[in-house]
């Protein structure tokens, strides 16, 4: 197809979406309040049948560990929702190339292995997102060899071809076109030569998006996806990324995801900074990952400073409902926590504080909770769970698929397991509290200014229901911090405080008739990169 007239379709195809009824911009499915969704790559969880790679017969074993379905339990770490990286079958150990969607990874299983974990997962009150990668396929997929092999395929306006190779650059000066090894002719795809795009400004390419999610929808029972990539789906000239034909395509594919499940929940990929990712919402996907938000925390505890975590959250929460935002600290394509942290344990507890005490539904890499470390390249960002201190770290029988981490027989599952005070604990406590308090998992954030730079401090309100949140990001204890809030924080009253984490005791709060909270010490002494919960209660007169 002429590239001109690729570049007036996908116009046409820009317009006639941006003219179908937007979405009033609502709240996500009702399952997600006070949920934490914990991501999972299957290859490196559990190794249920003994080859050295993950599967889901061993994610299947382990899902008590996630959540046992028990609510008032502590044995298992409490997370309402898994994020599992692709699953379907791809010729690539990550699976971001995919050549079957329909069918399973053989690596993982089977379709029946699939639906086997749905039913444990569901029965445990586990919700199921998968990766669902629209923007590219893997070259080994049927419908490209077709269109690579015969011009006159139905298949060749699947994907973008030239016969001379463009001039045109992604925003990095690199050029996302590549060779055809068939004849001598170019076909586009941004991310590599074995991922090539698909070209939705054909109609069927859309449906065939449809087709899909209805697929794992209905037929494989999951609760939603996270869309991998969006901001490169379309191509228009000029805009490479967060293009108009990008924002139409998720308005109308989020729409349909609703329509066949209205409690499927989506979430989308915009590694870009909060003015962008804004931009995907009201009405395209329920939520966008919070890119900003993360480098905020780590960047904050890093530095032992508070003052520059909160603006990016209070943007996003200006713009959209707080439930909506989806923060995280890592995920498979960055170094872990610790690593980032320079393995510093005490940081990564009062940073997974503060994720866990932000609105929205909050995302844990699998092994976070921990403490696992890991660095580039992204295979060292994915090594095996370490469960426990053995060759293969407890995650397999076998010589596992790649090598674990120097530290995998310190760091373990269950080394911590018993011990109220490691990171693994905390993880539970906060995730089990986020379920247990409304205000927590679905209230919106008041900001409160500190007298010390290192302190960070917000109440999240949720009807009557109030907690007060305090962390103290810095190295070294603080004395005399005090807390104070604009008019209308809080309701005027007496407030008592009751601790939701550890034995601290806070002062009772006085609040005038303006709502404001004036130069208030919650205690004495703040410890170093420890964060506090209270539960606010009037206090009844007589």
């Amino acid at each position: 197809m002429p590239r001109a007239l690729r570049s007036a379709l996908t116009l046409v195809l820009a317009a006639v979406l941006a003219a179908l009824p937007a979405r009033a911009q609502t709240a996500p499915p009702g399952w997600t309040h006070g949920a934490t969704c914990y991501e999972v790559f299957v290859r490196s969880f559990a190794d249920g049948n003994g080859d050295g790679i993950g599967d889901l017969k061993g994610l299947t074993q382990k899902l008590d560990y996630i959540n046992d379905g028990k609510p008032h339990s502590r044995r298992s770490l409490g997370a309402r929702c898994i994020w599992l990286m692709p699953v379907a079958e791809s010729p690539s150990y990550h699976g971001y190339d995919v050549s079957n969607y329909y069918r399973v990874e053989p690596d993982y299983g089977t379709n029946a292995d699939f639906a086997r974990f749905i039913t444990e997962a569901h029965r445990r009150g586990i919700h199921v997102l998968v990766d669902m990668v629209l923007n590219h396929s893997s070259d080994q997929h049927p419908y490209f060899q077709a269109a690579l092999r015969d011009t006159a395929s139905a298949y060749r306006a699947w994907y973008r071809w030239s016969a001379k190779k463009p001039a045109e650059l992604n925003p990095w000066g690199q050029s996302n076109w590549h060779r055809s090894p068939v004849r001598d002719e170019w076909y586009y795809g941004f991310f590599s030569d074995h991922m090539p795009d698909l070209n939705y400004g054909t109609p069927a390419v859309r449906e065939e998006a449809k087709r899909i999610a209805r697929f794992w929808l209905e037929k494989m029972h999951v609760d939603g996806f996270r869309l991998d990539a969006i901001p490169y789906l379309v191509e228009e000239p000029g805009h490479i990324v967060h293009s108009p034909g990008t924002h139409a395509l998720l308005r109308e594919y989020g729409a349909y995801v609703r329509k066949v499940n209205p409690q499927a929940y989506t979430v989308g990929e915009v590694s870009d900074s909060t003015a962008p990712m804004l931009s995907y919402y009201p009405d395209q996907l329920d939520a966008n990952f919070a890119f900003e938000i993360a480098d905020s925390i780590i960047a904050g505890v890093k530095r032992g400073s508070a003052t520059g975590i909160l603006p990016a959250v209070l943007r996003i929460q200006d713009a959209v409902a707080p439930e909506r935002m989806a923060p995280f600290l890592s995920n498979h394509d960055q170094p872990r926590v610790r690593t980032q942290l320079g393995g510093d344990l005490g940081e990564a507890r009062v940073a997974a504080f503060v994720l866990l005490t932000l609105p929205g539904m909050p995302f844990v890499y699998y092994g976070e909770e921990i403490g696992m470390t890991g660095s580039k390249p992204d295979e060292r960002l994915r090594t095996p769970m370490q469960w426990r201190a053995a060759p293969s770290g407890g995650f397999s029988g076998a010589r596992a698929w790649e090598a674990l981490q120097p530290d995998s027989m310190e760091v373990t599952v269950e080394s911590q397991e018993g011990d109220s005070t490691s990171l693994l604990s905390f993880y539970r406590r906060l995730i089990h509290l986020r379920a247990e308090r409304r205000a927590l998992g679905a209230g919106r954030l008041v900001p409160l200014a500190t007298s010390h730079p290192a302190v960070l401090a917000y109440i999240r309100r949720e009807g009557q229901e109030q907690v007060l949140v305090v962390a103290n990001v810095g190295s070294t204890a603080i004395s005399g911090a005090t807390i104070a809030s604009a008019a209308g924080a809080l309701p005027s009253g007496r407030w008592r405080l009751r601790t939701l984490l550890g034995d601290a005791t806070a002062a009772p709060i006085t609040i005038g008739r303006d709502g404001q909270l004036r130069d208030y010490a919650p205690l004495p002494s703040l410890a170093p990169q420890t964060g506090y919960l209270f539960a606010l209660s009037p206090t009844k007169t007589r």
